[in-house]
């Protein structure tokens, strides 16, 4: 069953050190999106990679509708693979909807995460009346449409918006890239789950140590949301990057880096 879980998920270990950090990436991407972030952590950590199931180099074969109909589902890939690995008291960290998923799994099994880092998190994408998350209900339907009819005219629409960083193109050529060479039925599924999860009322429920990375400028998630996180989560601490956009594991890896290691080190 370990065997199965590691190929499923294309999980890699390396690295050394007695703490170990879980990376975990966000929705189109894949567990290459933290090959400028890794690096500086291997020599005093253990750092565990993978992708989830349907993306990246994980078995596709493995993929249910079924089970991956919420963000449970990816939560349950997270607790596999620390289950297979016999890890506890990790070090979490979570880029965008993985922020929740790794909230969610920190919250089922207490003694799986030691900490969570989030690096642009949102509980709800949905405005209502109360809450703003940044989209209308029918904005995310017209996307989810424009993936079922042109998914490579999605993939141009979308990669600009969640990037940023206009003085630099060929972060935004490459996002466009990564997208398009996921199947679009997953990633269509992977895109209405995230969109339309609402984590609101579990942020109350998270325990453990939590860091809140929030960028500037971000259009996925904003920085009021990013602040209703902290707001929500009793232990957590909020940073406002000098980085701007929604990935900055690939526009501004030098201060990512620098912020989590300030925080591992206290």
């Amino acid at each position: 069953m370990e065997t199965d879980i590691i190929k499923r998920n294309n999980v890699r270990v390396f690295g050394s050190g007695e703490q170990t950090l879980l990376f975990a990436h966000g929705f189109g991407f894949d567990q290459r999106t933290w090959e400028r972030i890794t690096p500086a952590f291997q020599e005093n950590f253990t750092v565990v990679l993978f992708d989830y199931t349907g993306f990246g180099g994980s078995d596709k074969s493995a993929y249910t509708p079924d089970r991956y109909q919420s963000l449970d589902g990816y939560a349950e890939d997270i607790t596999d693979i620390c289950d297979s690995l016999q890890l506890q008291r990790v070090t979490f960290i979570g880029h965008s909807v993985s922020s929740m998923i790794g909230a969610l799994a920190s919250i089922r099994k207490p003694d799986l995460i030691d900490r969570l880092i989030m690096i642009g998190p949102s509980p709800c994408y949905l405005n209502d009346e109360d809450y703003n998350g940044g989209f209308e209900r029918q904005d995310v339907e017209a996307l989810l449409d424009m993936m079922e009819k042109n998914f490579k005219e999605w993939a141009r629409y979308l990669a600009p918006i969640s990037m940023k960083n206009e003085d630099r193109p060929q972060l935004t050529t490459a996002f466009e890239e990564t997208l398009t060479a996921n199947d679009p039925k997953i990633v269509r599924q992977f895109a209405e789950v995230t969109f339309f999860s609402d984590m609101r009322k579990e942020l109350a429920n998270i325990v453990v140590p939590t860091l809140i990375l929030q960028t500037r400028s971000d259009t996925i998630a904003p920085v009021h949301v990013g602040s209703f996180v902290h707001e929500s989560i009793p232990n957590s601490q909020f940073i406002l990057m000098e980085a701007t956009g929604h990935n900055p594991q690939i526009s501004h890896p030098e201060e990512l880096i620098d912020r989590i290691q300030t925080y591992l080190a206290n």
